[in-house]
């Protein structure tokens, strides 16, 4: 099933009726419902009527894709083991994806979002020496970028749980996904 087709359903609008609406055609509409990604103009009209963001209509839930949402949220707190060691925050969840074979836009956003915490935190800390030199500034910026790393992931992590238990989606995510 479609995200259109989803958020069309909820605002109680026929296909003609969106068509009119964002002045797009019906069979562009149909063929959105069926599966087809909007892009350009099509995703930005869609997205201003629907009032929703462009990101949720890039996703579509095929039929056969059931999302076992206990199964993304133990995979989303599989992160907290590795907060400290990087590398382990991505690899568990990672490993746990491929083990039960739960591989969907949910958990390939979770490690998305893991993998670009990782780096952005590890090149604050790398870059903290220089920082620290250039600005004069205490010795233990290191450290407090550490653990401000740690904190930001774990919020982001505790977030994106209760999102999911909740509202069954994430929260913070990446409208793109590097695996």
């Amino acid at each position: 099933m479609s995200k259109l087709l989803d958020y069309r359903e909820k605002l109680n609008l026929t296909q003609d009726e969106l068509a009119k609406k964002t002045g797009l055609s019906v069979r562009t509409i149909q063929r959105i419902e069926s599966g087809v990604i909007p892009k350009g103009h099509t995703l930005k009209r869609l997205s201003v009527v629907l009032d929703i963001p462009e990101s949720e209509l890039k996703i579509n839930v095929s039929e056969n894709e059931i999302i076992n949402f206990q199964l993304a949220k133990l995979i989303n707190l599989s992160s907290i083991i590795g907060i400290v060691l990087p590398p382990i925050n991505i690899l568990l969840p990672f490993f746990i994806i491929k083990h039960k074979k739960e591989i969907n836009e949910i958990t390939k956003r979770i490690i998305s979002i893991q993998i670009l915490w990782t780096i952005v935190a590890s090149v604050c800390v790398l870059l903290s020496p220089f920082i620290r030199k250039w600005f004069e500034l205490s010795n233990q910026l290191t450290l407090v970028l550490i653990i401000l790393s740690v904190l930001v992931n774990l919020y982001i992590i505790i977030r994106n749980t209760i999102s999911i238990d909740k509202d069954q989606k994430l929260s913070i995510y990446l409208s793109f996904s590097f695996i």
